[in-house]
């Protein structure tokens, strides 16, 4: 069975959001400076790299990730590939762009989306396509629990009110964030990428993997 990684290399390279934590990794007992084993500590923000948002990084009175269920993050899902949609004119992801998969997507219940914007992770993108207004609960009306991003946010990045956020959550959507989804081809999968059990966490890393059955 072949599984595509659909995760971001955790990198001193990968860029963060502007302003947060960047990724640091570095061996702190090496076996070649006479330790029995080599051990590394990171440093980082829970949202570098392709990771899961929990309701409280968004809304004091979310969920923490050690409380979200793990079973939206498992199962089949889709992509749905709109590369070469939008431009900085045209930012918005509307129902017409995702209704022609409307079927796989109600079917799947988990939705990925591939837009391409954003193929090189040392550089953080300057803006991102986002879901427009109303997209959230038509996600909902077909038992949709699980969306996700091959960009950083599900909202603007120069956004002060998380409006997707926040209707995503009253939607009962998981949100993913920072997929790399470039080597993969729209259409129906298997899903998996489970969050890191942090307590009180406001959002976790996770290993994303594809595979279709």
């Amino acid at each position: 069975m072949k599984l595509w990684d659909v995760s971001r290399t955790l990198t001193g390279n990968l860029a963060p959001w502007p302003g947060d934590t960047a990724f640091s990794y570095k061996l702190v007992s090496q076996i070649a400076k006479g330790s029995s084993v080599n051990v590394g500590a990171i440093t980082m923000s829970v949202h570098n790299g392709t990771h899961a948002d929990a309701p409280f990084h968004f809304d004091d009175a979310g969920n923490a990730i050690d409380a979200v269920a793990l079973e939206s993050y498992f199962g089949s899902c889709v992509i749905v590939d709109l590369k070469g949609r939008f431009s900085e004119t045209r930012r918005l992801i509307g129902i017409a762009d995702l209704s022609p998969n409307e079927t796989a997507i109600s079917e799947s219940r988990r939705l990925l989306i591939k837009t391409d914007l954003w193929t090189d992770s040392s550089i953080f993108p300057s803006w991102i396509p986002v879901l427009a207004p109303g997209v959230a609960e038509w996600l909902r009306a077909r038992n949709v629990v699980l969306i996700g991003f091959d960009v950083p946010s599900v909202d603007p990045i120069d956004a002060k009110v998380l409006t997707n956020h926040h209707a995503l959550a009253r939607a009962g959507i998981c949100i993913v964030e920072s997929l790399d989804l470039s080597a993969l081809e729209g259409g129906r999968y298997q899903f998996a990428g489970f969050p890191l059990k942090i307590s009180g966490g406001d959002g976790a890393p996770l290993r994303a993997v594809l595979w279709r059955a």
